[in-house]
């Protein structure tokens, strides 16, 4: 016997099948996954037909047309109107008709000439930040695998103004400042506040040798290792819980030299 999709009742449904229908908006449905009510198909069916059938109508109509062909007809028609109109001596209207249609020429080739450069500055803008960022922070200890994290920060505060990278605010419209509290924050001054910020995008000093020097930041020398101050955390001028708490769970060694030098 074959099943059934749907019963509009319960009493409907054989008591040995009862397990696999379910009620479904007022009616008891066959319980399975992919199956299309008949209605459905039926009308989804119907709807191709009648798309493919349009489709086929308007490929016809424009069957064995030629687009440059109508586009010339359509300059030869605008040249006789034109000449019919200055006969009449209706100038003024000729020119209006020309500097419409001269207009919206133009206002099609700007908008794909600014689409253009719009897309080719933020391309130039991404490169000039990504390689500046990139370089400078990799003097500091950039860890390889931070490049995308770094850069994608960067990009939130650095934009192109004449060529070079400036710093805004979160406003977008005020520039930042530097550390002379007057001329705008370089990428040099950026990356600082980074090794401070966020020192897991940095490598760290592995292994012994001095845990802090007079600055109160960590150094290391030798190989595998890099040049750099961090601000210690630990220390009573530079104290930062937060920090604190951030490098003793991404690199316990520094935090232990850090305290220990604080």
């Amino acid at each position: 016997m074959a099943l059934k999709l749907k019963y509009k009742t319960k009493d409907e449904v054989p008591a040995e099948l009862q397990a696999i229908y379910v009620e479904r908006d007022g009616e008891f449905a066959l319980d399975v996954d992919g199956v299309v009510d008949k209605a459905k198909h039926d009308e989804f069916r119907s709807a191709n037909v009648a798309l493919r059938k349009e489709l086929e109508e308007q490929k016809k109509r424009f069957e064995g047309i030629d687009p440059d062909e109508v586009r010339k007809l359509a300059d030869e028609k605008r040249q006789l109107e034109e000449t019919q109109q200055l006969k009449l001596g209706e100038v003024e209207k000729v020119l209006e008709n020309r500097m419409k249609t001269a207009k919206t020429e133009w206002d099609k080739q700007l908008g794909a000439v600014s689409a253009e450069r719009d897309s080719l500055n933020t391309r130039l803008t991404a490169i000039q930040i990504d390689q500046g960022v990139t370089a400078v922070a990799t003097k500091k200890g950039l860890r390889p695998t931070a490049i995308p994290d770094i850069t994608a920060r960067a990009r939130t505060v650095f934009r192109l103004v004449n060529g070079v990278p400036t710093a805004f605010e979160a406003d977008g419209k005020t520039v930042r400042v530097g550390k002379d509290g007057m001329t705008p924050m370089t990428l040099e001054e950026w990356v600082d506040t980074q090794v401070s910020d966020a020192p897991h995008l940095f490598e760290s000093n592995s292994g012994g040798g001095a845990a802090g020097d007079g600055s109160g930041g960590a150094a290391g020398s030798g190989p595998g290792r890099t040049n750099r101050s961090v601000k210690n955390p630990f220390r009573k001028e530079t104290w930062n819980l937060t920090e604190q708490m951030k490098l003793q769970r991404t690199d316990p060694q520094l935090a232990a030299r850090l305290k220990a030098a604080a």
